[in-house]
């Protein structure tokens, strides 16, 4: 037998198999669909890392989070500030991120219906973050450069809150408040 050292130009039939822990889920929910809020909002789950991000475009008042399953942590980087803010994800109320992808399909175009979102009221710390790697690679990537500040989920109504809060409602699922002052 005689070994070609040519390499072997024939097209194969070959199979290829995607799993869905390597497929992305883009939902592009707009503004008819959110209640409430203007501009248009994505969800991209990716199952391989364990992360969901979500874009809220609104022109300066525009801003990405960003839940990384792995460290529990979740991330809103608000461009008007020019900041990002980490907090620990409440998993009594944020979804899963299988219960994400699914409850972002399963609505895809069919706007909120249902129950109103939950609310989450946030504490920013006064405090910049030194060290970004401690809350995982795909946050520190996303904060990196801008001040970075923690904030600590709170009990309570915004009505007893005195300290200035910023919003973001994420789709129908969460209205999320993180309330403080910021040194910028």
């Amino acid at each position: 037998r005689t070994v070609s050292t040519e390499p072997d130009m024939r097209l194969e039939p070959t199979n290829l198999f995607l799993t869905p822990a390597l497929a992305f889920t883009d939902i592009n929910i707009g503004s008819a669909s959110n209640s409430g809020t203007s501009g248009q909002q994505s969800v991209s789950v990716n199952n391989e890392h364990n992360v969901a991000n979500i874009d809220n475009n609104n022109g300066w008042d525009s801003w990405n989070a960003l839940w990384d399953y792995n460290t529990n942590f979740a991330a809103i980087r608000l461009f008007k500030k020019k900041v990002c803010i980490v907090h620990r994800m409440n998993k009594d109320v944020m979804p899963s991120l299988h219960t994400l992808d699914a409850m972002v399909k399963e609505k895809k175009g069919k706007g909120p219906g249902g129950q109103p979102p939950t609310s989450l009221i946030y504490s920013i710390n006064p405090e910049r973050v030194s060290d970004l790697e401690k809350l995982g690679k795909p946050i520190a990537g996303m904060c990196r450069g801008i001040p970075t500040y923690t904030a600590d989920e709170i009990e309570g109504n915004l009505f007893f809150y005195s300290k200035a809060c910023l919003h973001a409602d994420i789709l129908w699922i969460l209205r999320i408040s993180l309330c403080g002052e910021l040194e910028v």
